[in-house]
């Protein structure tokens, strides 16, 4: 998410930290990287001065809070600074009665589609039964693209790709899921500001649809004219909040998040990647931690308990802690890594951990933790229990089993081997610290 200007102020914090003198000239400095890294990232130019010119003068002026060091203080009003750029924290969506009702809104190619596919998984997390009615009318096979992504969540779609009029559709689809379900979602056709008749329409469609919550869905990748496109659909209808899509990667996300923060449009939720999963309650402060390199505790413990049983959770937690990591344990934990979403992304949500795991570790790909589990099925319990006994003999059985290299078996002990390392010292006298915090919560 939003990785090369994660890792520019990354970058500039580990500076920071590693400044013995905190006066004007490293306090330029400071502030120059962090101009580069926001300007980069498509934040408005004038934004981006009067943030750091906060930053200077709160640093040089503001009295030292008693426990924190020069640097310190500078550090938190960096990210206090940046917390405040992309918005405060908003209310959460709130289903306030039954059938509550969501009207979807968005330009075309916004990834508005998904976007309802992914809203539909997190709100049935919490305990929602949804569906959805597509009114679509305009992009060909919108209908079906909807229907495939509902399937896999039991989450059913009315629609009618022979039926062009989008309000007959909604009054349809809303009389077959009325009082049948806790919400009903409304798709609407992208449009573009420029289209009257679109946004006609999308008029017309509110008056017949009464939503409860009118959501935008807005294109990280366009960067500043994110701010022009919310404010030509605020003047249309009363947007209640906003999703900010395809933050993966984007090279233009920060100008899109700070651009929609100026006019005041809360951002309730943002898409992190193309899987239904990659999808997130937008808190500011979690944000910025992760953008900092500071880690997300909490959102990890939230993905942590998503995804595994109570059983492995301790089975994973009691290796951890005593110190007899297993390469049956470490498969366990690739399975659950995995589960939970792309391992960079996941290692970025310890704080002060990812950057003691192996170099490769985030790169292990699904293709290359599907060779491991072959080369592991190769393997008898005893091996897996003891993986310290896997010596040339058994290495040769072993690929020769899973139809593999001598070389692939190595590699995979020896991703063992630095894994096992980097997690010794996280056990008991580390209890304390965030992976302690994380055990126990995990463990509860």
């Amino acid at each position: 998410m939003l990785e090369g200007l994660s890792d520019s102020l990354s970058q500039t914090m580990k500076k920071l930290a590693g400044m013995s003198i905190i006066d004007k000239q490293t306090l330029k400095e400071v502030t120059k990287d962090i101009q580069r890294a926001l300007i980069q990232s498509d934040v408005n130019v004038k934004v981006v001065f009067a943030l750091t010119k906060k930053i200077e003068k709160r640093a040089l002026e503001e009295e030292l809070p008693k426990g924190l060091s020069p640097k310190e203080h500078v550090m938190r009003i960096v990210y206090e600074e940046l917390v405040n750029l992309v918005g405060e924290e908003p209310e959460e969506l709130k289903i306030t009665h039954k059938p509550f009702k969501i009207m979807m809104l968005g330009l075309q190619g916004s990834g508005k589609t998904t976007t309802t596919a992914k809203l539909v998984k997190l709100l049935k997390k919490r305990g929602h039964t949804c569906a959805i009615v597509c009114t679509d009318t305009w992009r060909p096979a919108a209908y079906e693209q909807l229907r495939q992504l509902c399937e896999p969540l039991d989450t059913p779609v009315y629609g009618d790709p022979e039926n062009q009029d989008a309000i007959d559709l909604a009054k349809k689809g809303l009389e077959k899921f009325e009082n049948k379900y806790d919400i009903i979602l409304v798709d609407t056709a992208g449009r573009h500001k420029e289209e009257q008749y679109l946004l006609d329409e999308m008029k017309e469609l509110s008056a017949v649809v009464e939503p409860d919550e009118v959501i935008l869905v807005i294109d990280g990748t366009i960067g500043q004219q994110a701010k022009n496109q919310a404010e030509s659909f605020k003047q249309t209808t009363d947007i209640g909040s906003i999703i900010v899509s395809k933050l993966d990667g984007s090279a233009k996300g920060g100008g899109a998040l700070s651009a929609v923060a100026e006019i005041g449009a809360p951002i309730k939720f943002i898409g992190t990647g193309e899987r239904v999963d990659d999808f997130e309650a937008f808190d500011p402060n979690r944000f910025i931690s992760r953008l900092l390199g500071m880690g997300d505790l909490e959102t990890l413990i939230e993905k942590a308990q998503e995804v595994t049983s109570e059983k492995s959770d301790k089975e994973m937690i009691d290796s951890i802690i005593s110190g007899k990591f297993t390469l049956k344990d470490m498969e366990n934990q690739l399975n659950m890594m995995n589960k939970m979403g792309p391992m960079q992304q996941i290692m970025k949500l310890i704080p002060g951990i990812g950057s003691q795991l192996p170099a490769n570790a985030s790169k292990v790909t699904e293709e290359k933790l599907e060779r491991y589990k072959i080369l592991m099925n190769s393997m008898t319990e005893y091996e897996l229990e003891n993986p310290e006994v896997i010596k040339k003999s058994r290495i040769n059985r072993i690929s020769r089993g899973a139809g593999l290299t001598n070389d692939d078996v190595k590699e995979l002990l020896k991703y063992y081997s630095v894994t096992k390392k980097a997690l010794k010292g996280m056990g008991k006298r580390n209890m304390g610290g965030p992976m302690g915090k994380l055990m126990r919560r995990m463990n509860r």
